[in-house]
C-alpha cells in the first residue's frame, strides 16, 4: 500500500484518538454528577485506539503515536525511512482534533479559552512533581510499547491485538491521569509539559 495512503490513515486515526480521548476529557469529564471522570476518560482513550485498530490497522498499522512508530522502527517492525511521513501525519491529525475540540468547547457559556492541561505541578491533577511526571510518562510509554510489540507479534493470537492494545491504553490512563493527565504520545505532548 502506498505511503501517502498510510500516512492519511495515520492522520485520521490520530485525529480520532485526540478527538475521542482529549475531547471526552474536555467536553464530558467534569460535568457534576454526570461527567465521565477519570474512568470514563480512560475508557475513551482505549476505545478510540481499539476502534481505529480495526478500522485502519490493515492500512497503516494504526500507530497513532510517534513513540509507537519510533518503537516499532527500533524493533525492526517498521521502516525508519517512513518515520517522517507518519510523525507529520500524526501531529497534523492531533492539531486538527485539538482545533475542533477548542471550537466546540468555545460554544459553552463560561468558556475561559483553555483546554485540559497536562503536566506537573499546577498542571498535574494532584500536584505531582516534574520528576514524578517524567517517570510515569516514560514507564507508561515503555509498557505500552512492550504490549504493542507482544500483541502484534506473528505468534500472538490472531485478531486480538487491537483489544489488548486498547485495554492497555485504558489501564495506562487509569494509572497516570492523576499524575500528569497522561500523554504517552508526543503528537499531543506540546500542551502537556
Amino acid at each position: 500500500m502506498n505511503l501517502t495512503k498510510r500516512a492519511i490513515a495515520e492522520l485520521i486515526g490520530t485525529f480520532w484518538l485526540v478527538l475521542g480521548g482529549c475531547g471526552s476529557a474536555v467536553l464530558a469529564a467534569g460535568i457534576p454528577e454526570l461527567g465521565l471522570g477519570y474512568l470514563g476518560v480512560s475508557f475513551a482513550f482505549g476505545l478510540t485506539v481499539l476502534t481505529m485498530a480495526y478500522a485502519i490497522g490493515h492500512i497503516s498499522g494504526c500507530h497513532l503515536n510517534p513513540a509507537v512508530s519510533i518503537g516499532l522502527a527500533a524493533g525492526g517492525r517498521f521502516k525508519a525511512a517512513e518515520l517522517p511521513h507518519y510523525i507529520i501525519a500524526q501531529v497534523i491529525g492531533a492539531i486538527l482534533a485539538a482545533l475542533l475540540i477548542q471550537c466546540i468547547a468555545s460554544g459553552a457559556e463560561g468558556y475561559a479559552g483553555g483546554l485540559a492541561s497536562n503536566g506537573f505541578g499546577e498542571h498535574s491533577p494532584h500536584g505531582y512533581s516534574l520528576y514524578a511526571g517524567f517517570v510515569i510518562e516514560v514507564v507508561m510509554t515503555a509498557m505500552f510499547l512492550f504490549v504493542i510489540m507482544g500483541a502484534t507479534d506473528k505468534r500472538a493470537p490472531a485478531g486480538l491485538s487491537p483489544l489488548a492494545i486498547g485495554l492497555m491504553l485504558t489501564l495506562i490512563h487509569m494509572i497516570s491521569i492523576p499524575v500528569t493527565n497522561t500523554s504517552v504520545n508526543p503528537a499531543v505532548l506540546g500542551q502537556h509539559f
